[in-house]
């Protein structure tokens, strides 16, 4: 049997396989309102057979928006602008749904990608940012505001609010973004935290202000709602936060009630080296799983059916996160059961696809005839 097609939890989250869409910033929202691009893309991959689809970083309050494009979910109107889309997908997929939250802190007012993705000055439109300290990014860019205590509150409280959003529209899980160098992460780094207050310097100091922003989510929420932070293993620079500290923290987020690590790495510095590969990044969900005993979802260009059965079936991840690979190929998922003989959900309009020698794919067999 196919252990990428068991089923697995999250917590209180029980889902069909073991199978996530990553969440990929669209950079289509309207004043962060969802669009009708929101609504075919996220349809497009209900459909895919993955067991989890986890929502695009969708900022807590417009100045936590990477670009001017980004998803937010600040208002009542975010959250009621959402409810079409969600409406859609439970309509027509058994898909459970996340959204991951996010601020991007001193990465913020940047231009989508495919304009270029430089920060966005002042006054050429752009807003200004805040972050641990007053440290850009890169040389050259906004210089952003040190975050005060009043500050930090607001920060905290803009993730609850946003939380209590995600928890209304009925979705079942909440991710907190603490990678890519965005501003949780940016606390936890010592490159990009050069704070000499209870929230700077030691290990300690650093993990305090994302642990309180776990925290208070965590409480904001009922304990059906899954809850867990996507971090970066890795700076990939020296001197840097590393995989020894991402289980200190992990450990730490266990006792606050976290159900599940969604690792990745990198993005807090532009010196980063990368040794970019096949399952680059797994040696890290694999250390964080071993060590703390949390479910964790491992990233990183997986691309092949055999390869995440391996990672699944040697307990390097409980899970595999699709990003790129699953926008190529939105039906990797049939794809992959197709290969390792295993069965995925479709809908009943698509059933009169599978190939003949596939006929159990879909687990149907009264398939009609016309």
């Amino acid at each position: 049997m196919s252990q990428l097609f068991t089923p697995t939890t999250l917590g209180p989250l029980q889902l069909k396989n073991r199978i996530a869409i990553a969440p990929m910033c669209q950079y289509s929202a309207t004043a962060g309102l969802p669009t009708d691009w929101h609504m075919i893309h996220l349809g497009n991959l209900a459909l895919s057979g993955a067991a989890l689809l986890i929502l695009e970083a969708t900022a807590v309050s417009p100045e936590g928006r990477i670009s001017p494009q980004d998803l937010g979910l600040w208002s009542d109107e975010h959250r009621q602008a959402l409810q079409p889309i969600v409406a859609a997908v439970r309509k027509y997929s058994p898909i459970k749904l996340a959204v991951q939250i996010a601020h991007a802190g001193r990465k913020a007012s940047s231009a989508v990608p495919w304009e270029g993705g430089a920060n966005i000055k002042l006054d050429a439109g752009g807003w200004q940012t805040v972050a641990p300290s007053a440290v850009p990014h890169a040389e050259g860019e906004t210089v952003p505001i040190a975050l005060d205590e009043a500050g930090l509150a607001k920060v905290k409280q803009d993730f609850v609010m946003a939380a209590r959003r995600v928890h209304e529209l009925g979705i079942e899980a909440i991710e907190l973004h603490g990678a890519h160098g965005y501003l949780l992460h940016q606390f936890l780094s010592p490159l990009s935290n050069q704070r000499e207050d209870r929230y700077g310097g030691s290990l300690e100091n650093r993990m305090r202000f994302p642990l309180e922003v776990f925290e208070a989510v965590r409480a904001a929420v009922p304990r059906e709602v899954a809850v867990g932070m996507r971090i970066s293993a890795s700076d990939w620079v020296e001197g840097g936060w590393d995989v020894e500290q991402s289980v200190v923290l992990a450990n730490e987020l266990k006792k606050l009630g976290t159900d599940f690590m969604h690792v990745s790495s990198g993005g807090v510095s532009p010196r980063q080296k990368i040794p970019v590969g096949p399952n680059y990044q797994i040696g890290f969900a694999e250390r964080i799983r071993r060590e703390t005993g949390l479910p964790t979802i491992g990233v990183g260009l997986i691309t092949e059916a055999e390869q995440a059965e391996a990672i699944v079936a040697q307990g390097q991840a409980d899970m595999v996160a699709l990003a790129r690979g699953i926008l190529y190929d939105p039906r990797w998922p049939w794809h992959a059961a197709a290969q390792l003989g295993a069965q995925v959900d479709a809908p009943p309009q698509y059933w009169r696809c599978q190939p003949h020698e596939q006929k159990q794919l879909f687990g149907e067999t009264r398939l009609g005839q016309r």
